[in-house]
């Protein structure tokens, strides 16, 4: 692409971000910028094109929101963030930012960040030193290791989830830890597994320059990734066809561009998809060849599992066979035309067809299952493995792939996709932590919402929890059904809640220990992102206060347990479990802070995860190859001359190097063992809850465009806040006129797990339709999850924020 089309393509699309994001490339710093300088040998990566502003230093970051992995160039002066800009050299997003990422300076800035450790004495939160703090939490630990869970984030680093893995795993003998994004992608996970035998996409972000027809599977793609669907505007405003097809419940922003939107019912996608297959095998229309070469058929078996049990294509057929049109028609709502549209689409071989999900599929009862069935279609209809022709999931966070996926900090994984129960996984992870053969647990530990469940219950009950350390998250206001998981802890004074986080949340107003930790460029860190790619940046600006790395915490406890006699804070030499030495060979305290901040521990703790990721074909770059790169999507793989080259289609020969040669297409740790993926039949699963003449109203739950998961950085941004000031609830003008609610009027919503007060919207920037409702999850004044259901996918334990039965009154 010459330097003209790229400055068409980004005048275009800044165009569409305008129009429905609101983005002005603004800075932080000024109204205007000086004209700009021509790069020179010293200019950072991204440098280009950037902004001449006095005294400014600029260097390259990921975007610390969504896991689009936008990259940005951040203007510093004065030891402080005054200017920031999308970096035109990203591939990822081409110099352009969503309105979130053009205020992502102002994310550090808000007046109530936390600058000092707060401990609880007398029900109220008071300063302590953080040599106290340290103190309590070794001492609350080594008096119950067995009973101490970390409930991390897809917003760790790299570095920083590692470092409280291999605390847990390599040192308590404890698997307790699990993220966040157990709640957004674990459904995709088991997906992936469950159907390719490893995790995470095989395609890449280019499938979207390449598709002729995109289908959104439930994802409000326009406002949740815009600077990706800004992609496709682009393409349709040069001219190109991209047949743009919305499946989804509620009508949004998203809608607005569609060819077709397809309003469906709630967990209907089910069948749809195999109502797809079905006609595929009528119309003889499936990929023979490449199903004959390269695909093994799945059941769930009985009882339904994970991984399932063979089947022979004939009973896949007889499986599929009473998902006629008619029946699909009825249970999802959808025309028997718009259903011909999809058959007709994933019939037609010559066309290039991208399907993307994120929390639709993915937060679901059977997120699992619908995310097999929709590899499955692609997978039967032959629209895979080809540029903008398969599936790929998408991610909420901006290292859920990275941090929790990649370094495993679930609660069954270790590092590199590999497995607390599985022995041999075990011992290579000992090996590389140096630590004595049997330290690992070979129990997987508690999925989030079990985690929850038992530190919200008296510690008399047998397996409880009775500690519990948040970092980089705010389970107060995220997780399902709060009053059970979260609100109840104030029912148990004997268990204790340790918060390391950057402001005030609703998670710090029941912690007993809060500690103030450093954000987003005020320390090193590397991020993975949804394609893949891996991502690093380096400290620009020093937190405030006292406030301090993520990972220096967890290692300073670690060494705290070792003073106090913990056998697990040793490796199998006798040394401390996070030994590093310097040029000498002598040891290097790193959990004094002042040796911390000096020392790049980023690049240390990277290196020594590094190995991990060879297992599984995963191998992601060395760390000094990341500070040149906008990133690399791994595997990457060292080339005769050196140089390091990334992958950008797994599985596939020509473009994996793992691929073996005149194989084609590979599936190289598949379940079967025999190269081949999975097509799999799963049943349509009616939702646990559904409206009834009690609670009349399907809810659904989301995020918006101004605002990010629970609004702890976006509320403090003003412009953001202004944009989009409180949460609502969606209603359809026929429920509106029936209820006599006009927009702004107060409403009472109310489930069977709790109520809540909230203004109307009629109608408003999205359209739900009659019997439907929407909120979003941003306001912490506004605590929807107080409401919603705590049901999850029997295999992936994701929650299903997306559909329970409520309830919608007028309040006068």
């Amino acid at each position: 692409m010459n330097d003209n089309s790229l400055t068409n393509q980004q005048t275009d699309r800044r165009g569409f971000l305008r129009a429905t994001a609101m983005a002005v490339a603004t800075s932080l710093a000024a109204n205007g910028f000086a004209e700009e300088k021509t790069p020179t040998s010293s200019t950072p990566p991204g440098g280009f094109d950037l902004p001449v502003i006095p005294d400014v230093t600029w260097d390259k970051a990921p975007c610390r929101f969504c896991g689009t992995g936008c990259h940005v160039m951040v203007g510093v002066k004065d030891g402080r963030i005054v200017a920031v800009t999308g970096d035109r050299q990203a591939e990822v997003n081409k110099g352009l930012l969503c309105v979130k990422g053009y205020h992502t300076g102002l994310i550090l800035y808000g007046n109530d960040r936390l600058k000092t450790p707060l401990l609880r004495k007398n029900g109220k939160l008071e300063p302590v030193s953080w040599d106290e703090a340290i103190n309590v939490i070794a001492k609350r630990i080594h008096g119950a290791p067995e009973r101490f869970a970390i409930y991390g984030s897809g917003q760790w680093t790299i570095p920083e989830g590692y470092a409280a893995n291999k605390f847990i795993k390599g040192g308590l003998s404890n698997n307790h830890i699990d993220p966040n994004a157990r709640l957004c992608m674990a459904s995709a996970v088991t997906g992936y597994i469950s159907t390719y035998g490893v995790d995470e996409p095989y395609n890449c972000y280019d499938d979207l320059d390449h598709c002729d027809v995109l289908i959104l599977w439930g994802n409000n793609f326009a406002e949740m990734h815009p600077v990706l669907f800004s992609r496709v505007v682009d393409r349709r405003l040069r001219g190109e066809k991209v047949v743009l097809v919305d499946l989804t419940t509620r009508r949004t922003r998203t809608s607005q561009q569609a060819d077709h939107v397809m309003i469906m019912q709630p967990q209907s996608d089910m069948a749809i998809a195999n109502g797809i297959a079905r006609e595929l095998l009528v119309r003889d229309a499936w990929s023979k060849d490449f199903v004959n070469k390269h695909c093994n058929f799945r059941g769930p078996g009985q009882p339904a599992t994970l991984m399932g049990e063979a089947i022979s294509f004939e009973q896949y057929r007889a499986e599929l066979d009473e998902y006629t049109p008619e029946m699909v028609s009825k249970l999802s709502g959808l025309s028997l035309k718009q259903l011909g549209v999809l058959f007709d689409l994933f019939a037609n071989p010559k066309l290039k067809i991208t399907s993307l999900w994120c929390m639709g599929m993915n937060q679901h009862t059977q997120g699992t299952a619908i995310n097999n069935l929709v590899h499955g279609v692609h997978l039967l209809s032959g629209h895979w493995g080809k540029k903008g022709d398969g599936p790929q999931s998408l991610t909420g966070q901006p290292s859920a792939c990275g941090t929790v996926r990649e370094v495993g900090t679930l609660a069954h994984a270790l590092p590199g996709d590999l497995r607390v129960d599985d022995a041999r996984h075990r011992e290579i992870a000992e090996k590389l932590w140096h630590v004595p053969a049997g330290r690992i647990n070979p129990k997987p530990g508690y999925h989030t919402v079990l985690m929850w469940e038992k530190f919200c219950t008296s510690s008399t009950e047998p397996g409880g929890i009775d500690t519990i350390w948040v970092q980089v998250t705010n389970p107060g206001q995220s997780l399902p059904n709060t009053h059970k998981l979260f609100d109840a802890k104030a029912q148990h004074p004997e268990k204790f809640l340790i918060v390391s986080d950057v402001y005030p949340t609703a998670t710090t107003e029941l912690a007993d220990l809060v500690l103030p930790s450093a954000m987003w460029v005020e320390k090193n860190g590397v991020y993975g992102n949804s394609e893949r790619r891996t991502q690093q940046w380096n400290r620009m600006v020093d937190p405030p206060g006292e406030a301090r790395d993520d990972a220096w915490q967890t290692i300073a406890v670690a060494h705290r347990l070792m003073e106090l006699g913990h056998p697990g804070m040793n490796d199998g030499e006798g040394r401390f479990l996070f030994h590093q030495a310097d040029a000498s060979g002598s040891e290097l305290p790193i959990w004094d802070w002042a040796t911390y901040r000096t020392t790049n521990m980023d690049e240390r703790l990277y290196e020594e995860y590094r190995p991990f990721t060879a297992f599984k074909h995963k191998q992601v770059a060395p760390y000094q190859e990341l500070v040149k790169a906008h990133g690399l999507r791994w595997p990457v793989v060292q080339s005769a001359d050196g140089t390091w080259k990334e992958t950008r289609y797994r599985f596939i020969e020509g473009e994996d190097s793992f691929v073996e040669p005149r194989k084609g297409f590979q599936f190289y740790h598949s379940v079967t063992k025999d190269d081949k993926a999975l097509i799999w039949f799963r049943p349509y699963v009616a939702p646990p809850e559904m409206p009834d003449a009690e609670y009349p109203y399907w809810l659904d739950t989301g995020r918006v465009l101004e605002h990010w998961h629970t609004g702890t950085m976006t509320m403090r941004v003003p412009q953001l806040r202004r944009a989009m000031p409180g949460a609502y609830v969606e209603i359809s003008r026929e429920d509106a006129v029936r209820l006599d609610v006009k927009t702004g009027d107060n409403v009472k919503l109310a489930t069977r797990r709790g109520e809540l007060v909230i203004t109307a919207w009629v109608d408003g920037r999205a359209s739900c339709s009659p019997g439907h409702l929407f909120v979003p999850f941003f306001d912490e004044r506004k605590l929807i999850n107080r409401l919603t259901l705590d049901a999850h996918c029997p295999f992936s334990k994701e929650p299903d924020y997306k559909k329970c039965a409520a309830r919608l009154t007028k309040v006068t």
